[in-house]
């Protein structure tokens, strides 16, 4: 197995040998859960552009990351945050990104897929009202239906800072999910993954704040197909899920306690949106292919050895997990650079992607150590680490 030198503390550098890698079972679908991948986008490392100010995406290595999620029967959640919404990718480039991505779903059978719409074009500010909240999730839950794409609609840093109480949420949503053509995934996002949106649903306390969701969400029943929450909570994810009318899911976004909210209890189970499942995505296939099995055990140990190495990649700043996403593919050979849209792959230190690395050794998820090893020794010369 190949050695190579990471350093393992402030000017601390030792020979690090990896592992065999393990060999994911194959899974077929259906799982009994349903299951997205929040999934990442790929730049294009040779394109002549200002990195902070416009992205420039490699839609074909973009395009085949999702082909590889649905080959491992995956779901795709397109224009999410993992695909660095909000950090520099625009609504133009997202909208064109699920164009494309619907586009390529279609050639795929049994291809499932979920798009993003959210209120990102328009510029949260002290002029902007409710009403502009509204027409702004209006313009992209129509674009995405045009296209024949299902919605998860994203929360809203405009709403978040238009709101005056709680009757700005009820309003902007019952407004929204009464216009849907299908039953959306609402999308309630902590303020570790977004600061801007702190106090989301019209309370800064958590618990306040469900009740509020809560009441959206049986208000349109109808017009809802679950819920996802990213808080990184799992007691509060339960304690949500458990109060949800009857027919509606619970989607995890818990990227630190996946393994227990997906195989769930005697009073329910949550199914998972996650962006964890775009760094594991052969382990968490082959744990889910287990679970519906009624193999348990195979379950959690396939996916207790990808918790530490998911804690590290969604350590705070939580908001730049998508560092760490993009970086296992990189190691892994799904793409062949590590350069991420908006320069974001400089928001990580040395020694946590050398954390990173190990981690990913230790639960069998680098497929080639070989190559990966190579990898990260250009990675690491490149910081002066030889």
């Amino acid at each position: 197995m190949p050695t190579l030198n990471l350093p393992i503390g402030p000017g601390r550098v030792a020979a690090y040998t990896t592992r065999p890698p393990k060999h994911f079972p194959a899974a077929h679908k259906p799982f009994n859960r349903v299951a997205y991948a929040a999934a990442h986008v790929v730049a294009d490392p040779l394109a002549d552009n200002d990195p902070w100010l416009s992205p420039a995406i490699d839609w074909e290595r973009t395009l085949a990351f999702r082909r590889h999620l649905w080959s491992l029967g995956l779901g795709v959640a397109e224009a999410m945050d993992t695909a660095q919404r909000g950090m520099g990718m625009d609504w133009s480039n997202s909208l064109e990104l699920i164009r494309r991505s619907l586009d390529a779903a279609r050639d795929v059978p049994g291809a499932v897929i979920a798009s993003g719409a959210g209120t990102d074009h328009l510029e949260p500010g002290a002029s902007v009202t409710v009403d502009d909240v509204i027409r702004a999730y209006e313009e992209q839950c129509a674009a995405i239906e045009k296209l024949g794409g299902r919605i998860i609609l994203m929360a809203s840093r405009a709403l978040a800072k238009a709101a005056r109480s709680p009757d700005d949420y009820e309003k902007v949503y019952g407004r929204v999910l009464a216009q849907v053509k299908e039953p959306v995934i609402i999308h309630w996002l902590g303020d570790m993954f977004d600061p801007a949106l702190a106090g989301y649903w019209g309370h800064a306390d958590y618990d306040a704040a469900m009740d509020v969701a809560v009441a959206v969400i049986a208000d349109n029943a109808d017009k809802v197909d679950g819920v996802k929450i990213s808080l990184l909570d799992k007691d509060k994810e339960i304690a949500m899920r458990r109060r949800l009318p009857q027919g509606a899911r619970m989607y995890t976004g818990d990227d630190f306690n996946y393994a227990e909210l997906i195989a769930g209890d005697d009073r329910g189970y949550s199914d998972a949106l996650l962006g964890i499942f775009d760094a594991i995505a052969p382990a968490a296939a082959a744990a889910l292919g287990a679970l519906t099995r009624g193999d348990e055990k195979s379950f959690h140990d396939i996916l207790a050895p990808t918790v530490p190495l998911s804690r590290h990649i969604f350590k705070a700043p939580t908001r730049f997990y998508k560092t760490g996403v993009v970086f296992m593919a990189y190691l892994n050979g799904l793409q062949d650079h590590f350069t991420m849209v908006g320069g974001q792959e400089s928001t990580r230190s040395t020694l946590h992607l050398a954390e990173l690395f190990r981690l990913a050794d230790a639960a069998g998820l680098l497929a080639d150590p070989d190559k990966a090893s190579a990898r990260m020794r250009v990675v690491m010369a490149s910081r002066g680490v030889h």
